[in-house]
């Protein structure tokens, strides 16, 4: 049960990373009219989800735990690096940089992570540890299974949008968890998915969800950070 519990901890909105704070372009969609009620919410999270997190994010999340159980620390930082290059717009990548430096910061006093033999010195080693990769240790440390952590965290990432459109569009709470409901339900699928992904097959291509980002830097008035 420890490592589920492990597994719990980790895709929880209290692990303090900031997650919150983030739309991913989102608010920007909604100031623009994009989104308006909770079927163009789940149009527009749903596609995310599908074409770019479960396409990309995901798959890289499960390559990442296999080097990090291996001890390759080349591919560890290639995927890093991969992983930083991808994030179309300034506040993506600052994003995913303060998410990853929060976590790795978490884990290096966390005695159930900094006492595991080796994992403190191997995670500290990468200079700009982004958030997936950051998670991917934790998951690889604590023995979670790679199908499982996959799927929690296209979960978590699900969450924290459905959380941020029920504040921005706005929506109630109701309409909060029919969308997770709904969406939720595409994630057994997704998961294995990701995991069997070639990495000939990866791609986060949605150039609408980038330029939103992008625009979101200069949206006027806002509630999150990206």
């Amino acid at each position: 049960m420890l490592p589920l519990i492990r597994l719990l901890q980790l895709a929880s909105p209290a692990l303090p990373v900031g997650a919150y704070t983030y739309s991913q372009g989102l608010e920007w969609a909604v100031e623009a009219g994009m989104v308006r009620g909770e079927a163009d919410a789940a149009r527009w999270i749903g596609d995310v989800l599908h074409w770019g997190v479960a396409a990309f994010e995901a798959p890289l999340v499960a390559a990442a735990m296999v080097a990090w159980e291996a001890g390759d620390a080349g591919e560890i930082r290639r995927l890093n690096d991969d992983f930083l290059a991808s994030r179309e717009s300034r506040e993506l990548r600052q994003e995913a940089e303060q998410m990853g430096h929060s976590l790795t910061r978490l884990l290096r006093d966390l005695d159930e992570f900094a006492s595991l033999p080796g994992w403190r010195e191997r995670l500290l080693a990468l200079e700009t540890p982004a958030f997936p990769l950051a998670w991917s240790a934790a998951a690889a440390a604590w023995h979670i299974p790679r199908e499982m952590a996959v799927a929690a965290y296209l979960w978590a990432w699900l969450e924290n949008q459905v959380m941020a459109a029920v504040k921005i569009v706005p929506l109630g709470q109701s309409a909060g968890q029919r969308l997770l409901a709904r969406l939720g339900a595409g994630i057994p699928t997704l998961a294995p998915a990701a995991l069997n992904r070639p990495e000939a097959e990866w791609c986060n291509y949605l150039p609408g969800f980038a330029m939103a980002c992008a625009r979101h830097e200069t949206q006027y008035s806002r509630l999150f950070r990206s």
